[in-house]
């Protein structure tokens, strides 16, 4: 990422929570009075995993992937201890923290307000969204927090890789624990789907673009075509997977804030297990706040891709990783305040650098 971009969030980014919620409402209504809609897309489908909904991932995680740089992974031995306390964090603890609170809160504190069948889609969705840590909008909070560019693309382009080995048997062993089946070969196809296939475009697009026209041109000019890409694909998507899911969500509103409640507290516990971690190692602040980043937030555009995939549009699982994009960013917001109020807890960064 291009150091010298100003530290902003973007117009659409910032106000996400508000776009995810009138998708929602759209969404709801096009479902309750016009069904032959979702009832059109829901033909083109093939091998359980709906057509027009993998076009539509397909457009928010290919620029996604543009933006990671994998060959920052040579600064690997430069500074390691942030890159080991993102990877304990993101694939140790993170995804376990996530089916314990889930579990504990589905089936104990909830339990009189969700059906233990409910309760069990809902809680495979959560795991969904603990085993995978945030890619792209990672960027977006380590700009937030004054975070080392140089050392966020390496923390970014380390996990996806790690996504490619960990995500599929960290999934299966949870959602076997949680009694879900899934089968093998529908989850491996899931993440090629929606991990393999755009990071390969992502890296040939940007080794293609950067050799022809040079890395400015691709950083400065060609990536800022794709930036309205990303969201305007998700909230499509949201749109075509509240139109499926009307019914579940006008028979049970509260169920929103009961699944919020779990991811809540989650993204909270992780994001100052890291943070804290990094400030035990004395990592300085432009490393430790981005390592927080990572773990807290989620990819949630794969969480939903694969819960579709595996469960279905109008599933209570796919449901379940949606509440986590109406949550994640006033959530993480709130985290970037944080940090930044907490900045003179660590050192000033001096030395830092992974170039």
């Amino acid at each position: 990422m291009n150091k010298e971009k100003s530290a902003e969030i973007g117009f659409f980014q910032r106000y996400l929570t508000i776009w995810v919620a009138l998708c929602m409402i759209t969404g709801v209504l096009i479902g309750k009075f016009l069904p032959a809609v979702p009832g059109f897309f829901n033909q083109f489908e093939y091998a359980n995993v709906s057509i027009p909904t993998a076009v539509l991932i397909w457009v928010m995680i290919y620029p996604m992937m543009m933006k990671v740089d994998f060959e920052s992974i040579k600064h690997v031995g430069k500074n390691p201890k942030g890159l080991y306390v993102t990877w304990v964090t993101n694939w140790l603890i993170k995804p376990f923290t996530m089916f314990g609170i889930a579990s504990f809160f589905f089936y104990v504190v909830f339990k009189g307000l969700i059906p233990a069948d409910l309760g069990k889609e809902y809680l495979a969705g959560a795991v969904l969204l603990g085993a995978a840590p945030c890619t792209a909008m990672v960027f977006v909070w380590s700009q937030l927090t004054k975070g080392n560019p140089a050392y966020t693309v390496v923390q970014v382009a380390t996990n996806d890789l790690i996504i490619l080995i960990a995500f599929v048997p960290i999934v299966k062993f949870l959602l076997g624990v949680s009694k879900v089946s899934v089968p093998w070969d529908t989850l491996v196809l899931s993440v090629v789907l929606f991990v393999v296939v755009p990071l390969t475009a992502g890296v040939l697009t940007r080794m293609y673009v950067s050799q022809k026209k040079g890395r400015e041109y691709f950083e400065n000019q060609f990536l800022p075509k794709f930036d309205h890409a990303t969201i305007a694909g998700l909230l499509l998507m949201l749109v075509l997977l509240f139109s499926f899911q009307g019914d579940v969500i006008l028979n049970n509103p509260l169920h929103i804030v009961l699944i919020a409640v779990p991811l809540t507290i989650q993204t909270f516990l992780i994001f100052f297990i890291a943070y804290l971690a990094a400030k035990a190692f004395k990592l300085p602040h432009n490393i430790a706040a981005p390592a927080g980043m990572i773990g807290a937030s989620n990819f949630f555009e794969l969480a939903v891709a694969v819960a579709i995939a595996l469960f279905g549009m109008d599933s209570p699982a796919a449901l379940a990783t949606v509440v986590g994009v109406l949550t994640e960013v006033p959530i993480m917001l709130i985290l970037v305040k944080i940090a930044n109020k907490t900045a003179h807890w660590f050192p000033s960064g001096i030395n830092a650098n992974t170039k």
